[in-house]
């Protein structure tokens, strides 16, 4: 039987397209910084003249409404606050200001692409965002189809990567977050239990787990729940009768919370440890009683990273949370696309992405050539109790070459 190093644990998955409640989530800010500290983080004033070429303008489709709205406000937030960043404040590239052009899709592949066609026939040669792997698969092949730049946003499916040269990614994707969880799993085979929506998200993460863990002689099975259930007994039930080693749960959208506590009031953290992510603030009750006694795999959270681009974010965001330095990160992309580019120069934009090697709010990270996948840390993270509030804690920082996905 295999031996977890933590007991119980919980590491991260659901993120991803992913998850949770309804509800603006913002981190209390870490602690004030020094004047100096405050300095440095700053975009240097610019001494360029106003913008007065014509404007460069982006589109940018993502959920602005629904249950993944707050992952939208997040990415949003984090993309203006990347714009001032990777721009000096001017907010403009090469004398031409950028335009982001938000659009909400709702999560629906087919208004996704409705608005991009749109967007192209206005002359839009650049697109980035959606939180939903469905819609980012669609988007991407939409790229390749009317050869534009296409910037996926906190979508998390592995078929992002290397799909077409047009298509590039500012967040991670489920193979980087499946590693990261494998980090605290010791001993090679038992029995690993997927639990996810049958989604384009849940079917990547059952991908993603046979690839990683598979080779590592566990046997992978999966149970998926419709998109549109919201009485989750049944199911935890059923996990309960499997007794898997480990759960491993993907999961996104509204239900997160009901789900959870079908989990908690079925005693199913008695029956196996279960691996998820740490995601956004308002889900972190979810866990109950156990929250304190897990560790969870992490994407990001504010305390994670240390360095001024993360610091910058987090006085400058508007929400900081889980998504927020995939929006940043998006901008950051854009900024050097057209740095090096024309907007029209499609090939050019691509060639200026690949391989580029920046400063993140993450830390450092990497696009890699051959697939455009985004190398970056990862984390793993407690819940500790302060006064009655729950914080995160950051237990350890996974290099980029430790989550690296195959190519």
């Amino acid at each position: 039987m295999t031996r977890l190093r933590f007991g119980l644990l919980l590491v991260v998955l659901a993120m991803f397209a992913a998850a949770c409640a309804t509800g603006d989530t913002t981190p209390e800010p870490s602690a004030a910084a020094s004047t100096d500290a405050e300095e440095s983080t700053a975009p240097e004033e610019s001494t360029e003249p106003e913008p007065d070429g014509e404007p460069i303008r982006v589109g940018i489709i993502t959920s602005t409404s629904g249950a993944l709205q707050s992952y939208g406000d997040q990415y949003l937030a984090g993309l203006e606050a990347g714009l001032e960043w990777a721009t000096d404040g001017t907010g403009a590239v090469n004398g031409r200001a950028i335009e982001f052009e938000i659009l909400d899709d709702g999560g629906v592949p087919e208004n996704a692409i409705s608005q991009a066609t749109d967007l192209v026939g206005q002359g839009v040669t650049i697109i980035a965002g959606t939180v939903v792997s469905g819609v980012g698969v669609q988007l991407a092949a939409f790229a390749a189809e009317n050869d534009i730049l296409y910037i996926s946003g906190p979508a998390a499916t592995d078929a992002l990567t290397g799909v077409n040269a047009n298509t590039f990614r500012s967040g991670r994707q489920s193979r980087q977050d499946v590693a990261t969880a494998a980090s605290l799993v010791e001993g090679d085979g038992g029995t690993i239990l997927v639990f996810a929506q049958d989604t384009e998200f849940g079917a990547a993460n059952v991908a993603a787990v046979e690839g990683v863990l598979g080779p590592r002689g566990f046997t992978v099975e999966s149970l998926l729940v419709p998109e549109s259930e919201t009485e989750f007994t049944g199911f935890a039930d059923q996990i309960n009768q499997a007794a898997p080693d480990l759960v491993f749960v993907a999961w996104a959208g509204e239900t997160s919370g009901a789900m959870w506590q079908a989990l908690n009031q079925q005693n199913v953290f008695d029956t196996a440890p279960v691996a998820t992510g740490l995601g956004d603030k308002v889900t972190w009750p979810f866990y109950g009683e156990a929250a304190t006694g897990l560790s969870f795999l992490n994407h990001y959270f504010e305390g994670a990273p240390d360095n001024e681009v993360n610091d910058f974010m987090v006085e400058n965001a508007d929400v900081v949370d889980l998504f927020t330095p995939d929006g940043f990160v998006a901008a950051q992309m854009i900024v050097q696309a057209v740095s090096e580019a024309d907007p029209e120069d499609i090939d050019g934009m691509i060639a200026a992405l690949e391989g580029w090697e920046f400063e993140a709010p993450k830390g450092s990270q990497t696009i890699r050539a051959s697939d455009h996948a985004m190398l970056q840390p990862m984390f793993t993270v407690r819940l500790v109790d302060n006064g009655g509030e729950l914080e995160a804690e950051l237990l350890g920082t996974l290099a980029p070459d430790d989550t690296e996905p195959a190519e």
